[in-house]
């Protein structure tokens, strides 16, 4: 269980570095849970509670000052505690989303305490002109003040919260895990509405309405939907691209007309 511990803490750090490689995506729960599910020996559960709170946490990105749950830590813990015990998917959300919380407030604890003095120090090698003690601030910074610590608390959670999980599930009424399940229901409609309020205006909406209505009346799976759409997204964008260069040479034409 120790080394397992070990393997998930790391996961969490490759998902939290993700930056390192650009935004890699390595930090949605779909990548995180498959990981997980690798290091337990379940890559088939894995994914699949990836993909269940891929979908409960599909609103969650920075905004400004707001900042979401710590999905990483949430779908690592909520995934392997899962898969160890043998729960349903209404358990992975059930302990995923407190975690994600929970963790949240350790990540900003180490950005106000840990973090400031690696900025400070760059800005030190910034006014001598050492742009590589910069960046070695900003790596041993991001490390220390975040990365390391997502780890530690995904690490150290799987390997002491293992028994308590099974004692909570053990006494957790029926009716209990029935609200989870109903619950679990709802959370894609709500992660779907979050995506919507970011995406949805006039000039999409009428998309919207079609891809619904493919599937609803003329029964096209999800695959052939996306197919049309990405064809439409050609076409529309060809035909205003062959617009914007007419407009072009009409008004090149306007120019000799002057002269």
């Amino acid at each position: 269980m120790l080394v397992q511990a070990i393997l998930l803490g790391l996961v969490a750090m490759l998902g939290n570095a993700e930056y390192l490689l650009g935004t890699s995506l390595l930090s949605r729960p779909i990548v995180m849970g498959t990981l997980t599910g690798i290091v337990l020996g379940d890559i088939p559960t894995g994914v699949a509670l990836g993909a269940t709170l891929e979908l409960a946490f599909m609103g969650s990105f920075s905004i400004g000052a707001s900042i979401p749950p710590e999905m990483i830590s949430g779908t690592v813990l909520g995934t392997a505690f899962t898969i160890t015990t043998g729960a349903g998917p209404e358990t992975a959300i059930t302990v995923g989303i407190p975690v994600a919380s929970l963790v949240l407030i350790a990540k900003n604890i180490g950005m106000v305490f840990i973090l400031p003095p690696f900025v400070h120090k760059a800005d030190d090698y910034a006014a001598k002109g050492d742009m590589k003690g910069v960046a070695r601030m900003h790596f041993l910074g991001g490390f220390f003040g975040v990365n390391l610590i997502i780890g530690l608390c995904v690490g150290c959670g799987y390997y002491a919260g293992g028994p308590a999980v099974n004692a909570l599930l053990s006494v957790i009424p029926e009716w209990v895990n029935n609200g989870l399940q109903i619950t679990m229901g709802l959370l894609p409609a709500i992660g779907f509405g979050l995506l919507l309020k970011m995406i949805m205006n006039k000039e999409v909406a009428c998309f919207f309405i079609l891809g619904f209505a493919l599937s609803v009346y003329l029964g096209i799976p999800t695959t052939g939907i996306a197919i049309f759409g990405v064809i439409i997204a050609i076409v529309l964008t060809q035909l205003k691209s062959n617009k914007v260069q007419g407009e072009l040479v009409q008004g090149g034409n306007d120019d000799d007309d002057d002269f």
